[in-house]
């Protein structure tokens, strides 16, 4: 596998799976804005709003970047084996925050983003990255059901998990909370995994110059960006509303952004109080199955996001 598209030439064809969701929002836009990324299609899954809202707003947000061409394949509509869940406290009813976008007049793609992921790497072996930004539930069944997937990825990404403290529970993360028996299958499905957690993602605060920056883009900073990171102000992020999900889609892009340290991850899911925690080895020689990243050049990494940004809005005022 690679470390990201950094020297390639040719974009990273990608995939994201997601589940929109205001960071996975802006992680499309980025994705749309950075030449270094061709994505190859959005696949979704139920997780920060239910599947339905997850797969308009992935729709409407590719609409507004000028990308309805790019398809979107809806998947899961619940965890493997647990009751369903949202996360509408932290992104809103809608799952964008106060962002209003009208309905793509696009329609999802036919078919489940299982069949999507696995005829598509298959098509292709050693040319997708698959980059999650979502609970797992959609990767876990695809490997299910294909084995072989693993090998035929060029570099598989998440957002995801901590090495240390969690933001859903003090043990865990959001997406491996949500469904941690996916992601267990995931980490042992024999790839490496390279992990953008919370011990990078919680320190990409948008600070006030940055929001200012956005403002300045048109119509992308004033109908999306900022009404959408409004909702993060409001529920309590006083250091700035952090672009977790970003961070997936901009490791693809300049993995040089960000320090990876070699690990092997478990993930719990009989604990009591620590079910979806990413329990990580550091220094585990020959037993490693993931790369997590433990730092990030923060300037950098907002130089760069802000710079896919503008490409986008360029494309709106145009």
């Amino acid at each position: 596998m690679s470390a990201g598209s950094a020297g390639r030439g040719a974009p990273a064809r990608v995939i994201l799976d997601c589940d929109p969701g205001i960071d996975d929002a802006l992680a499309i836009i980025f994705g749309c804005g950075h030449p270094g990324i061709d994505l190859a299609g959005l696949t979704t899954v139920s997780g920060n709003v239910d599947l339905g809202l997850v797969t308009g707003n992935a729709l409407s947000v590719l609409e507004l970047a000028g990308r309805g061409d790019v398809p979107v394949v809806p998947g899961s509509p619940r965890p493997l084996l647990r009751p369903g869940f949202d996360g509408r406290g932290a992104h809103g009813e809608s799952g964008l925050g106060a962002a209003r976008l009208p309905p793509a007049p696009a329609a999802p793609a036919p078919g489940h983003a299982v069949d999507f992921l696995v005829e598509t790497i298959a098509a292709a072996p050693g040319e997708i990255t698959l980059v999650a930004t979502g609970p797992l539930t959609n990767i876990a069944l695809a490997v299910r059901r294909e084995p072989r997937l693993p090998s035929w990825v060029r570099d598989f990404v998440i957002m995801g998990g901590s090495s240390g403290r969690g933001n859903t529970t003090p043990a865990a993360e959001y997406n491996m909370w949500a469904d941690p028996e996916a992601a267990a299958m995931v980490f042992g499905a024999g790839w490496p995994v390279t992990m953008l957690g919370l011990d990078v993602t919680q320190r990409t605060g948008a600070s006030a110059a940055v929001l200012q920056r956005m403002r300045e883009l048109g119509p992308l900073g004033t109908v999306l960006l900022l009404p959408a990171l409004e909702q993060y102000l409001s529920v309590g992020d006083s250091a700035g509303p952090p672009v977790h999900d970003v961070c997936a889609v901009a490791w693809v892009a300049h993995p040089d952004v960000f320090e990876l340290v070699p690990a092997r991850v478990q993930v719990e899911t009989t604990g009591r109080l620590t079910s979806g925690m990413t329990v990580t080895e550091f220094g585990a020689a020959g037993a490693g199955n993931a790369r997590v990243a433990m730092e990030i050049d923060v300037a950098g990494f907002w130089e760069l996001t802000l710079g896919a940004f503008g490409r986008v809005a360029a494309t709106i005022s145009s």
